[in-house]
């Protein structure tokens, strides 16, 4: 695995294990009444409902230096958006650009341990191949991943609430580096600082940001997160296009 590559498998990890749930989807649900604006109580509040999730959509945005998802550092991952739902089964459209000046769309499956991903010339839906340095199969972790970073997140600071499609409580931490560790098997080895915009009655991520640096260069990245408790159709792929 190139550490490009892994790089990206590591952070679609992280990503998609930023996640918690309710029973319907945020826009459809009312806001109750808010917690108390202490970082304390609302960390603990998100690192419950981390660990209880059922389903949510996903929007991931690049900015900054690329991240590759093949060994041959060919196709540049541009951003992706697609659903989760419990206990293992996700679905996400990829915007890529391959070999640097052809821009399209890969799709990914996840169910239980099978993983498979579309070709990039014919568009039909084969097995991972170990050509590709990212693995469907493992998106979202919210007992092991979020859960504990959210818990165990170092200096939290309230830096204040803040209008972000909704009115939000917006924190900011460090990540240690066991926890880095763990939400991005094994390639993020040092703190980070992650900043959270998450609803102000359940403690549930609305939105992350956050910064990754490999060989001197930095990677941006955007998570956007909504419609939680949702039901989505995953089904597997056409195999046969």
């Amino acid at each position: 695995m190139g550490p490009t590559g892994r790089r990206m498998a590591a952070l679609w990890l992280g990503a998609m294990t930023i996640v918690a749930a309710t029973s319907c989807g945020e826009d459809a649900e009312p806001e109750g009444e808010p917690l108390p604006a202490d970082v304390e109580t609302v960390l603990a509040a998100a690192a419950t409902s981390m660990g209880e999730v059922t389903s949510v959509r996903f929007r991931l945005e690049r900015s900054g230096a690329p991240v590759f998802i093949d060994e041959f550092e060919s196709i540049r991952l541009d951003e992706l958006e697609g659903e989760f739902e419990a206990p293992s089964s996700a679905q996400a459209l990829l915007e890529v650009t391959v070999k640097g000046n052809l821009s399209t769309e890969l799709g990914a499956i996840a169910l239980d341990d099978e993983a498979y991903l579309s070709n990039p010339v014919t568009g039909t839906f084969e097995p991972l191949d170990a050509g590709y340095d990212l693995d469907p199969s493992k998106f979202f972790d919210p007992v092991n991943g979020w859960r504990p970073l959210l818990a165990e997140l170092e200096d939290p600071e309230l830096v204040g609430e803040e209008d972000r499609d909704g009115p939000r409580y917006h924190i900011r931490g460090t990540a240690t580096a066991e926890r880095m560790d763990a939400i991005t098997a094994g390639l993020v080895e040092q703190g980070l600082t992650i900043d959270f915009w998450l609803r102000r009655d359940t403690g549930l991520v609305a939105t992350t940001e956050f910064s990754t640096t490999f060989e001197g260069a930095t990677t941006s990245w955007v998570l956007e997160l909504d419609d939680y408790g949702d039901d989505f159709d995953i089904e597997p792929p056409d195999l046969d296009g």
